[in-house]
């Protein structure tokens, strides 16, 4: 475990980490230390490792047969991997999918899911939340009416902010998206980037994104990646002005990918 000086300062630290799918070297010797309360960005090419190792920092690998994860993942000093319930972790570090997945629910069933996971029965209580957590996903003004009706007859837009809202009613320490908004409209993609950008004072936000400018609007700092490696780690800034590998360089203009 980290001491308590260093951990203040780094929300994630990834430690020589190696991801296996049985023969396929999937992530190869990663190390990257992500900052708290900002927003870190991956990119690159598809299949070059970005949604591999955002689903390793809440352990959603565990779930793929074949998966062998080596090295060392810190949140906040605790290492995830060796002692960590998953469960507890899970709690502590939010997922969000590239496809809007809300459950077959009422909203409000919806956003109550993880705090009645966790034990909270009270009505009261339940409400509060439900409430707070539509405020922070900046929707409850559209949906404070409609709280009783199923999330599935919400537009795409709106299932996405709900699911944000789902994962912030856990209180979690950091929020990961994977592509959240490849699958929505460019009116909708400015309203998940502006709600990201008030989310990251109280949360550490990891996206993965294809997208070059809404990482150049929304991240404090950016990894690209390449086949399984980081090639490149820098503030979004300094790499899209001066990149220090061609590779990145290659990728940021558009000569492949």
């Amino acid at each position: 475990m980290q001491t308590q000086s260093a951990a203040a300062d780094i929300a994630i630290d990834i430690a020589d980490v190696n991801l296996h799918y049985g023969a396929l070297h999937a992530l190869k010797s990663v190390n990257m230390r992500i900052p708290p309360r900002q927003i870190t960005s991956f990119i690159g090419p598809s299949g070059c490792g970005k949604s591999t190792l955002i689903k390793t920092l809440n352990r959603m690998n565990d779930l793929i047969p074949d998966c062998r994860v080596d090295g060392n993942v810190y949140l906040f000093g605790e290492d995830i991997y060796h002692g960590m319930d998953v469960s507890l972790l899970r709690k502590r570090v939010g997922m969000v999918f590239q496809k809007p997945n809300p459950f077959p629910l009422s909203v409000f069933d919806n956003v109550a899911y993880a705090p009645r996971t966790f034990g909270i029965r009270k009505r009261a209580s339940l409400q509060r939340i439900v409430e707070e957590s539509l405020r922070k996903a900046a929707i409850w003004d559209e949906l404070k009416d409609r709280l009783n009706k199923s999330a599935l007859a919400l537009s795409g837009g709106q299932q996405q902010r709900l699911c944000i809202a789902r994962a912030l009613a856990a209180e979690p320490e950091v929020l990961l998206l994977d592509e959240p908004t490849s699958a929505l409209d460019p009116i909708s993609t400015l309203r998940i980037e502006e709600l990201l950008l008030t989310l990251k004072d109280s949360l550490t936000i990891v996206i993965v994104t294809h997208n070059m400018q809404q990482a150049a609007r929304i991240a404090d700092d950016t990894a690209f990646f390449l086949h399984g490696e980081v090639i490149e780690y820098a503030s979004t800034e300094r790499m899209f002005e001066m990149p220090t590998d061609q590779r990145t360089a290659d990728y940021i203009t558009g000569r492949f990918g």
